[in-house]
């Protein structure tokens, strides 16, 4: 496997690259990643099983976009391939630290910039994508309402509901949830996706955002993320609204927007997080 890694990366850098140093780094529970060398340049690795190729395929074009926008750091694509038995991506590596104050105020006036980026009359993605490790569909679709109630919520209780877990009438709650944004028709913004505090940090140039799960909606779905699980300081949301501030409604949306990654959650995990799904579902008229 390395190997091949070696000989296609001398191949798309044009010069040889014989792996002289390999360093484990922490990755998460989805793939294995790596810091590799060869006494000039880094490159950080992520691999998996060949069959999980579509992943990086799809995080590579949400990579793409997202360097396009010019607007926020994110890793910089170098090579995606297959080896015997397994799959990897090649990005840039750069040395990161957790975000401290400024750096977290500078990555909201960042992120409002980048939400800002671009004319996209309909939501969705060129491609579907992942969420984790769940499939992620990306339809494109005229109106908002449709798109987060159908390719959202109904999507993840239908996934619910195939390993037992049943929150109710599938078609009685995306209808509910068509209800609750049907006034809302907001500006489709490029979205990171999955904009918990683990898919950020800070280099020597900046903030960056990694591990995108892209498609174009609501920017308020990436700023509730932030909130759903902690971890980024009020400077950050001090940094967003100088740029382009919320608008009336986000706090009730929030929780409509959160509970797709709770019940993501429920699909990936299951336990506690079941009963924290009925409660935000109870919170917004969805039961």
């Amino acid at each position: 496997m390395w190997q091949a890694i070696s000989h296609q990366l001398s191949e798309v850098l044009d010069r040889p690259f014989k792996i002289s140093e390999k360093e484990v780094l922490e990755g998460g529970d989805i793939n294995e990643c790596y810091c590799i060398g060869d006494g000039t340049d880094r490159y950080f690795v992520k691999l998996n099983d060949r069959e999980r190729l579509v992943m990086f395929e799809t995080e590579a074009e949400s990579l793409r976009l997202l360097n396009e926008t010019d607007c926020i750091q994110v890793p910089q694509f170098i090579h995606l391939g297959t080896s015997k038995d397994r799959a990897f991506i090649v990005l840039n590596y750069l040395p990161t630290k957790v975000i401290d104050n400024q750096s977290a105020y500078t990555l909201g006036e960042q992120l409002a910039r980048m939400h800002a980026w671009g004319e996209q009359g309909e939501y969705g993605f060129d491609l579907d994508n992942y969420i984790g490790l769940t499939p992620q569909p990306n339809q494109w679709c005229r109106k908002w309402c449709r798109f987060f109630a159908e390719q959202r919520i109904a999507w993840q209780l239908q996934l619910c509901s195939e390993k037992g877990i049943d929150f109710g009438n599938i078609d009685t709650i995306t209808s509910k949830v068509i209800d609750l944004l049907v006034h809302h028709q907001p500006k489709p913004s490029l979205l990171h996706g999955d904009l918990w505090h683990g898919n950020t940090a800070v280099t020597v140039t900046g903030p960056i955002i990694y591990d995108p799960a892209s498609y174009w909606g609501d920017r308020e779905c990436d700023i509730a993320m932030t909130e759903l699980f902690g971890g980024f300081p009020p400077s950050f949301y001090e940094g967003y609204q100088s740029v382009w501030p919320l608008e009336d409604g986000y706090e009730k949306r929030k929780t409509l927007y959160n509970l797709y990654h709770v019940l993501n959650h429920c699909n990936l995990f299951g336990g506690s997080y079941i009963t924290q799904a009925e409660h935000m579902m109870e919170e917004l008229g969805l039961k």
